[in-house]
Protein backbone atom coordinates (compact mmCIF):
# COMPACT_ATOMS: atom_id res chain seq x y z
CA UNK A 1 0.00 0.00 0.00
CA UNK A 2 2.82 2.43 0.89
CA UNK A 3 4.69 1.74 -2.36
CA UNK A 4 1.50 2.21 -4.36
CA UNK A 5 0.86 5.55 -2.67
CA UNK A 6 4.47 6.62 -3.29
CA UNK A 7 4.16 5.79 -6.97
CA UNK A 8 1.03 7.90 -7.23
CA UNK A 9 2.78 10.81 -5.59
CA UNK A 10 6.07 10.62 -7.48
CA UNK A 11 5.14 9.38 -10.94
CA UNK A 12 3.41 12.12 -12.96
CA UNK A 13 2.58 10.01 -16.01
CA UNK A 14 -0.87 9.07 -14.79
CA UNK A 15 -1.63 12.49 -13.34
CA UNK A 16 -4.50 14.23 -15.13
CA UNK A 17 -2.93 17.65 -14.71
CA UNK A 18 0.35 16.39 -16.20
CA UNK A 19 -1.50 14.89 -19.17
CA UNK A 20 -3.33 18.16 -19.75
CA UNK A 21 0.00 19.98 -19.62
CA UNK A 22 1.43 17.64 -22.23
CA UNK A 23 -1.64 18.22 -24.42
CA UNK A 24 -1.17 21.99 -24.16
CA UNK A 25 2.51 21.59 -25.00
CA UNK A 26 1.70 19.56 -28.09
CA UNK A 27 -0.97 22.05 -29.13
CA UNK A 28 1.50 24.92 -28.76
CA UNK A 29 4.09 23.09 -30.85
CA UNK A 30 1.51 22.34 -33.54
CA UNK A 31 0.36 25.96 -33.57
CA UNK A 32 3.94 27.20 -33.90
CA UNK A 33 4.61 24.77 -36.76
CA UNK A 34 1.46 25.93 -38.57
CA UNK A 35 2.41 29.57 -38.13
CA UNK A 36 5.90 28.95 -39.44
CA UNK A 37 4.58 27.06 -42.47
CA UNK A 38 2.32 29.98 -43.34
CA UNK A 39 5.13 32.49 -42.75
CA UNK A 40 7.53 30.52 -44.92
CA UNK A 41 4.97 30.35 -47.73
CA UNK A 42 4.38 34.12 -47.56
CA UNK A 43 8.13 34.78 -47.53
CA UNK A 44 8.74 32.55 -50.55
CA UNK A 45 5.91 34.22 -52.48
CA UNK A 46 7.42 37.63 -51.73
CA UNK A 47 10.73 36.38 -53.08
CA UNK A 48 9.10 35.11 -56.26
CA UNK A 49 6.45 37.72 -57.01
CA UNK A 50 7.10 40.72 -54.81
CA UNK A 51 4.90 41.74 -51.90
CA UNK A 52 2.10 43.00 -54.14
CA UNK A 53 2.18 40.03 -56.49
CA UNK A 54 0.12 37.67 -54.33
CA UNK A 55 -2.80 37.59 -51.90
CA UNK A 56 -3.63 35.66 -48.74
CA UNK A 57 -5.36 32.95 -50.77
CA UNK A 58 -2.05 32.19 -52.48
CA UNK A 59 -0.33 31.81 -49.10
CA UNK A 60 -2.84 29.33 -47.70
CA UNK A 61 -2.90 27.35 -50.95
CA UNK A 62 0.87 26.96 -50.91
CA UNK A 63 1.05 26.12 -47.20
CA UNK A 64 -1.92 23.76 -47.36
CA UNK A 65 -4.15 25.49 -44.80
CA UNK A 66 -7.43 27.40 -44.81
CA UNK A 67 -7.99 31.16 -44.74
CA UNK A 68 -9.50 30.74 -41.30
CA UNK A 69 -6.28 29.15 -40.06
CA UNK A 70 -4.30 32.02 -41.53
CA UNK A 71 -6.57 34.49 -39.71
CA UNK A 72 -5.94 32.67 -36.44
CA UNK A 73 -2.21 33.41 -36.79
CA UNK A 74 -1.80 36.65 -38.72
CA UNK A 75 -3.68 39.86 -39.38
CA UNK A 76 -2.27 40.33 -42.89
CA UNK A 77 0.30 38.95 -45.32
CA UNK A 78 2.91 41.50 -44.18
CA UNK A 79 2.79 40.11 -40.66
CA UNK A 80 3.15 36.57 -42.05
CA UNK A 81 6.18 37.50 -44.16
CA UNK A 82 7.93 39.19 -41.24
CA UNK A 83 7.25 36.28 -38.88
CA UNK A 84 9.54 34.00 -40.88
CA UNK A 85 12.44 35.59 -38.96
CA UNK A 86 11.12 34.30 -35.64
CA UNK A 87 11.37 30.64 -36.57
CA UNK A 88 13.91 28.77 -34.47
CA UNK A 89 14.30 31.35 -31.71
CA UNK A 90 12.91 28.88 -29.18
CA UNK A 91 15.67 26.45 -30.14
CA UNK A 92 18.01 28.58 -28.06
CA UNK A 93 16.49 27.12 -24.90
CA UNK A 94 17.48 23.62 -26.01
CA UNK A 95 21.02 24.78 -26.81
CA UNK A 96 21.41 26.44 -23.41
CA UNK A 97 19.98 23.42 -21.61
CA UNK A 98 22.77 21.27 -23.04
CA UNK A 99 25.55 23.53 -21.76
CA UNK A 100 27.30 23.21 -18.35
CA UNK A 101 25.46 25.12 -15.64
CA UNK A 102 28.62 26.96 -14.57
CA UNK A 103 29.60 28.07 -18.08
CA UNK A 104 30.22 31.84 -18.17
CA UNK A 105 27.27 33.67 -19.66
CA UNK A 106 29.41 35.16 -22.41
CA UNK A 107 30.43 31.68 -23.58
CA UNK A 108 26.84 30.46 -23.38
CA UNK A 109 25.69 33.36 -25.57
CA UNK A 110 28.45 32.66 -28.08
CA UNK A 111 27.34 29.01 -28.29
CA UNK A 112 23.79 30.14 -29.07
CA UNK A 113 24.99 32.61 -31.69
CA UNK A 114 27.00 29.89 -33.42
CA UNK A 115 24.43 27.08 -33.26
CA UNK A 116 21.16 28.94 -33.63
CA UNK A 117 22.09 31.72 -36.04
CA UNK A 118 23.20 29.53 -38.92
CA UNK A 119 24.06 30.89 -42.34
CA UNK A 120 20.59 30.06 -43.69
CA UNK A 121 18.88 31.88 -40.81
CA UNK A 122 21.06 34.98 -41.18
CA UNK A 123 20.72 35.13 -44.97
CA UNK A 124 16.93 34.93 -44.53
CA UNK A 125 16.99 37.73 -41.95
CA UNK A 126 19.17 39.91 -44.18
CA UNK A 127 16.86 39.27 -47.12
CA UNK A 128 13.85 40.17 -44.99
CA UNK A 129 15.45 43.49 -44.07
CA UNK A 130 16.03 44.21 -47.76
CA UNK A 131 12.34 43.42 -48.44
CA UNK A 132 11.32 45.89 -45.73
CA UNK A 133 13.37 48.63 -47.39
CA UNK A 134 11.72 47.89 -50.72
CA UNK A 135 8.17 47.62 -49.35
CA UNK A 136 7.48 50.24 -46.63
CA UNK A 137 4.26 48.53 -45.49
CA UNK A 138 6.36 45.55 -44.42
CA UNK A 139 8.81 47.54 -42.29
CA UNK A 140 6.74 47.97 -39.08
CA UNK A 141 6.06 44.23 -38.97
CA UNK A 142 9.75 43.39 -39.43
CA UNK A 143 10.67 45.81 -36.64
CA UNK A 144 7.98 44.28 -34.44
CA UNK A 145 9.28 40.76 -34.97
CA UNK A 146 12.85 41.90 -34.29
CA UNK A 147 11.71 43.44 -31.01
CA UNK A 148 9.89 40.24 -30.08
CA UNK A 149 12.97 38.19 -30.88
CA UNK A 150 15.15 40.47 -28.78
CA UNK A 151 12.86 40.37 -25.75
CA UNK A 152 12.41 36.58 -25.94
CA UNK A 153 16.15 35.92 -26.22
CA UNK A 154 17.04 38.40 -23.47
CA UNK A 155 14.52 36.88 -21.06
CA UNK A 156 15.91 33.42 -21.78
CA UNK A 157 19.45 34.62 -21.17
CA UNK A 158 18.39 36.24 -17.89
CA UNK A 159 16.84 32.99 -16.71
CA UNK A 160 20.12 31.17 -17.42
CA UNK A 161 22.16 33.88 -15.67
CA UNK A 162 20.06 33.61 -12.52
CA UNK A 163 21.68 35.53 -9.66
CA UNK A 164 25.26 34.87 -10.79
CA UNK A 165 25.63 38.38 -12.25
CA UNK A 166 24.53 41.93 -11.39
CA UNK A 167 21.09 42.82 -12.76
CA UNK A 168 22.56 45.26 -15.28
CA UNK A 169 24.93 42.67 -16.82
CA UNK A 170 22.48 40.68 -18.95
CA UNK A 171 20.82 43.63 -20.76
CA UNK A 172 24.19 45.26 -21.38
CA UNK A 173 25.75 42.06 -22.70
CA UNK A 174 22.81 41.13 -24.86
CA UNK A 175 22.39 44.68 -26.14
CA UNK A 176 26.03 44.81 -27.23
CA UNK A 177 25.86 41.49 -29.08
CA UNK A 178 22.45 42.14 -30.62
CA UNK A 179 23.54 45.59 -31.80
CA UNK A 180 26.67 44.17 -33.43
CA UNK A 181 24.76 41.42 -35.23
CA UNK A 182 22.09 43.84 -36.48
CA UNK A 183 24.83 46.17 -37.78
CA UNK A 184 26.34 43.23 -39.68
CA UNK A 185 22.99 42.16 -41.13
CA UNK A 186 22.02 45.70 -42.14
CA UNK A 187 25.35 46.29 -43.86
CA UNK A 188 26.73 48.90 -41.46
CA UNK A 189 29.61 46.49 -40.91
CA UNK A 190 31.17 44.73 -43.90
CA UNK A 191 30.35 41.14 -42.97
CA UNK A 192 29.45 38.43 -45.48
CA UNK A 193 27.57 35.21 -44.85
CA UNK A 194 28.25 31.73 -46.16
CA UNK A 195 26.66 31.30 -49.56
CA UNK A 196 26.83 34.98 -50.51
CA UNK A 197 28.98 35.80 -53.53
CA UNK A 198 28.72 39.60 -53.77
CA UNK A 199 31.17 40.81 -51.13
CA UNK A 200 34.32 42.91 -51.15
CA UNK A 201 37.86 41.56 -50.58
CA UNK A 202 37.94 43.42 -47.25
CA UNK A 203 34.71 41.78 -46.08
CA UNK A 204 34.85 39.65 -42.92
CA UNK A 205 33.15 36.27 -42.73
CA UNK A 206 30.50 35.83 -40.04
CA UNK A 207 32.46 33.35 -37.93
CA UNK A 208 35.47 35.69 -37.74
CA UNK A 209 33.12 38.56 -36.95
CA UNK A 210 31.69 36.64 -33.98
CA UNK A 211 35.17 35.76 -32.72
CA UNK A 212 36.24 39.41 -32.90
CA UNK A 213 33.05 40.70 -31.28
CA UNK A 214 33.29 38.33 -28.32
CA UNK A 215 37.02 38.91 -27.97
CA UNK A 216 36.33 42.64 -27.57
CA UNK A 217 33.63 41.87 -25.00
CA UNK A 218 36.06 39.75 -23.00
CA UNK A 219 39.15 41.95 -23.19
CA UNK A 220 38.12 45.37 -24.49
CA UNK A 221 39.83 47.24 -27.32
Amino acid sequence: MGIELLNRQCCPLGNKRHTQGMDRGLRDLKREATGQALAQAAFELTRERGLFGFVTADVVERAGYSRRTFGNHFSCKEEAVASVAFGGVDDASAILAGLPADLPLLDALLAVMRDQFTADTLVRMRELMAMAREYPTLEPYVLGVQQRMRHTAQELLASVAGDRYPAIYVPLLFGAVYGAVMAALEGTLDVHLDGESDYTPASMDYSSFLDLTFDYLRHGL
